[in-house]
């Protein structure tokens, strides 16, 4: 009972953490601040214009820092802030100059986007560009946070610096320049594929944002003529659920196209892996609902029959069933021919290691040689030097040599030589042996310098 009493207590201490009551400002209050960012005219609307214009820029030149200043500037939040707060408190008249407002904005930045890239220089796809035309899931879930901080920063005394940050997380701007784009250079999947990610990012904010204003427990709007109200009601909770099951169905579809990915691109790592042959790039996608992975490969030529069959086999075990594995072979170090649709950047960067690899190996070989023959062909050199100092000597060669002790354990030792052969036909004293191997080792800056004289049967030129 004690320990019940405390965990309680626990809980009631943690509750007071996440407690809005003491920050919260009045209802009244926050409402217009929300109605007044609804309004779209006048310094609102040039203001939306020139943000759209940034955009547009920063889209068109591959900049990141001013499409984030394009996004602080835009004020596209407010409408759609506004639209879950009509919903929260039944307000249809603010509903109805929000939707008002939210598709005035739109039409505007489509039409100055649009005339923005029609004289544009530059047509190209920019890779910023082409990350605004496929919502995934992380959209989703940032634009519902996102939706839900701006809510609650809105209501609270405390707001900081939430609203620029949200503006930024969940990009409303970049989608609708980029749907521009579409229009402007007749390309059909820019613009839906724009217009798709930025409605499912106000989706989710609207979304949000009414579940904001439910929780926080604003009061509603109490209309004279109850029949217009609920029948107004009845309209707007239409197109709110069918908005949620949109919502409910894109989120599905972004789920399941977010788990093929990742089990397609782990697939390809963990099962595309051949001692000759690696992966040169992959790409995983789906088209018409089927999925689709395209492997190039480099190195060593693959039997392309069996590959695809033993890779389809595995494909199924994994729970890929479907998939069309598209397999592309045909690149080799040493050749230059590279497939259609391979990374001719990749290709020539993976060349150039391999190069390196080679010539590496090429320079440590010479460093080898180098060692081993160096000792070797001293022996012109220090000849005449030799004939000075040790008269009775007539002939001399010089070797390096590895010595390797053979035995029945499985590890054999060696080690490195380096011998003097004398041919000395009256004979060599000790002490001059043991003075000419001081001598080369000095000379020749060798250790572990071996003499031998007068060896047997070795081929001297006479």
């Amino acid at each position: 009972m004690l320990n019940n009493k405390i965990i309680l207590e626990k809980l009631s201490g943690l509750k007071d953490y996440f407690s809005l009551s003491d920050d919260l400002l009045p209802q009244s209050q926050a409402e217009d601040e929300i109605r007044a960012g609804v309004s779209f005219k006048g310094s609102q609307l040039l203001i939306l214009i020139f943000a759209i214009f940034v955009a547009s820029l920063g889209l068109n030149v591959d900049s990141i820092p001013v499409i984030i200043g394009a996004m602080l500037i835009s004020p596209l939040m407010g409408p759609i802030i506004g639209m879950g707060l009509a919903i929260g408190i039944q307000d249809y008249e603010l509903l109805r100059r929000s939707l008002k407002n939210i598709g005035m904005a739109v039409l505007g930045s489509l039409i100055a986007s649009s005339l923005y890239f029609l004289i544009s220089p530059q047509y190209e796809g920019s890779s910023q560009l082409l990350a605004r035309t496929s919502p995934s899931i992380y959209d989703v879930l940032i634009a519902f946070f996102g939706g839900a901080a701006g809510i609650v920063s809105i209501a609270c005394r405390n707001k900081g610096q939430v609203m620029p940050g949200v503006a930024i997380a969940t990009s409303l701007m970049p989608p609708l320049c980029t749907a521009g784009y579409g229009i402007a250079t007749l390309q059909p999947q820019f613009f839906f594929g724009a217009i798709y990610l930025f409605l499912t990012n106000m989706i989710f904010i609207f979304v949000a944002s009414w579940i904001g204003v439910k929780v926080i427990g604003y009061k509603k709007v109490v209309y004279q003529n109850k029949k217009r109200a609920a029948r107004i009601r009845g309209v707007v909770y239409s197109v709110i659920t069918l908005m949620l099951c949109l919502s409910a169905y894109l989120t599905y579809g972004m789920i399941r196209k977010s788990i093929f990915l990742n089990k397609a691109a782990e697939f390809v790592s963990r099962e595309m892996v051949f001692p000759n042959t690696q992966v040169l790039n992959h790409q995983e996608y789906e088209k018409d609902g089927k999925g689709y992975i395209d492997v190039t490969l480099i190195g060593t030529a693959l039997p392309k029959d069996s590959l695809q069959l033993a890779m389809m086999k595995k494909l199924d075990s994994v729970g890929l069933g479907g998939t069309v594995l598209n397999i592309r072979q045909g690149v080799a170090l040493g050749h230059t021919e590279v497939n259609e649709g391979s990374n001719v950047n990749q290709v020539y960067s993976l060349l150039q290691s391999e190069i390196f690899r080679k010539q590496s190996v090429i320079d440590s070989l010479r460093d080898v040689i180098k060692i081993n023959s160096g000792f070797s062909s001293q022996a012109s050199v220090i000849f005449p030097e030799v004939k000075v100092l040790f008269p009775k000597i007539k002939e001399l060669a010089l070797s390096r040599m590895r010595i390797a002790t053979l035995s029945d354990s499985t590890t054999a030792s060696s080690d490195t030589l380096n011998v003097v052969f004398v041919n000395a036909p009256g004979g060599l004293a000790t002490d001059q042996r043991e003075k000419l191997a001081e001598y080369i080792k000095v000379r020749l800056g060798q250790n572990n310098v071996k003499v031998l004289v007068n060896v047997a049967g070795f081929p001297w030129t006479d």
